[in-house]
């Protein structure tokens, strides 16, 4: 790849439109788009612009500590990697190139399950550092049992269990387009490297990729998939379990009662369910309905210091950070990403700073304020 003599990005909509021009109409679109008219996706930015900060002077330090410690996992900054699929859009390093950014940084990583890279080459490339695996519970149970005992095999410190996507979304964008990243290739790689999934195709996806992706695609869909399967689950693994997708406050509580350690509030980047509430205001709902003690993370709209902040005063514990990694790898590869992470570290230390809080663990709701209009 031919480095770009151009300065790093700066900002939102200049790594964005970096990113168009090196991922080309399809791939960006793929990434950055969100389900339908893309009301929610835009929802999630404005949930942000609806609560200000409200510095804290004379604070009298001089020493701020970003760093938070999640299910015992520990990161340099109070955000992980959200897992999202088909990195190899980006750059043909895809999720590896993520994975040793994140190690070198000291942010956990969670890899997609509809990542490019089988789990084991990636978590080969981040050494002991943490990450977690993502899990779609697709509709052949056999092909799930075989991911979790992969995941656990291969030294993944937790299983996020996705469950906001009982089927596909509509994507304006790549309807548009007639474009599917699994049918090319992109994200089938946890499934063309599993022995029992390979077992379910008529030719090796070597011979027929694009049979692979639309076999991946049938099963996808799971929408009979209901509480009571979770047990089995449960029943599988010693992992920490966490369970992403959730904007209701009676699905949280129910969560609890099922034993899952962590929660994600999320509306999976607005690419699920266009018109749905943003994270930020179900997040706000969520911790007040369960109080202090669960863990929660959340992710949907995070771009900048000040929405890592934002939600961590809203009562996040962690949050989630999506397509500006992504955006970052499609720019500058391994480095690319390695950049945009430490600026994200160094604007969460200069929040915290600018607001009197010497670390996450003192931010709360009186850091913020609803503003009218």
């Amino acid at each position: 790849m031919v480095t770009d003599p151009r300065p790093w990005p700066l900002g939102e909509r200049d790594w964005e439109d970096r990113a168009r021009e090196a991922m080309g109409p399809d791939g960006f679109n793929w990434v950055a788009g969100g389900a339908g008219e893309e009301w929610t996706l835009d929802g999630n930015r404005q949930a942000f612009r609806r609560w200000g900060l409200r510095p804290r002077v004379l604070a009298g330090h001089t020493d701020r500590d970003t760093s938070v410690k999640i299910l015992d996992t520990p990161s340099a900054a109070p955000f992980l990697l959200a897992p999202i699929g088909g990195q190899t859009l980006a750059h043909p390093d895809g999720e590896t190139a993520v994975g040793r950014a994140a190690a070198r940084c000291g942010i956990p990583f969670i890899v997609a399950g509809a990542a490019s890279h089988p789990m084991e080459r990636v978590a080969e490339a981040m050494g002991i550092a943490p990450h977690w695996y993502q899990l779609y519970w697709i509709s052949d149970r056999e092909v799930v049992e075989s991911l979790v005992e992969r995941a656990s095999r291969s030294g993944y410190g937790a299983i996020v269990l996705t469950v906001d996507t009982p089927i596909l979304g509509l994507r304006d964008r790549d309807a548009r387009a007639g474009y599917s990243p699994f049918v090319l290739g992109h994200g089938i790689g946890q499934y063309t490297s599993d022995p029992v999934f390979r077992s379910r195709l008529s030719r090796p996806p070597e011979e027929d990729p694009r049979g692979a992706g639309e076999a991946l695609t049938r099963m996808f869909s799971h929408p009979g998939l209901g509480w009571g399967d979770l047990a089995w689950l449960r029943d599988r693994t010693d992992l920490p379990i966490v369970i992403k997708g959730i904007l209701h406050s009676d699905d949280a509580r129910r969560c609890l009662d099922h034993g899952f350690d962590a929660i994600v509030v999320s509306n999976h980047g607005a690419r699920q369910l266009d018109g749905c509430v943003p994270s930020l205001d179900a997040l706000v709902e969520i911790r007040d309905a369960l109080g202090d003690e669960p863990v929660l993370l959340m992710d949907s709209g995070i771009r900048r210091g000040t929405d890592v902040v934002k939600a961590l005063a809203l009562g996040a514990d962690a949050v989630l950070l999506g397509r500006p990694y992504v955006y970052g790898l499609a720019v500058g590869g391994e480095a690319g990403v390695e950049h945009v992470l430490r600026s994200l570290i160094a604007e969460v230390d200069n929040v915290l700073g600018i607001l009197g809080a010497r670390s996450p663990a003192e931010l709360d709701p009186t850091f913020v304020a609803r503003l009218s209009g």
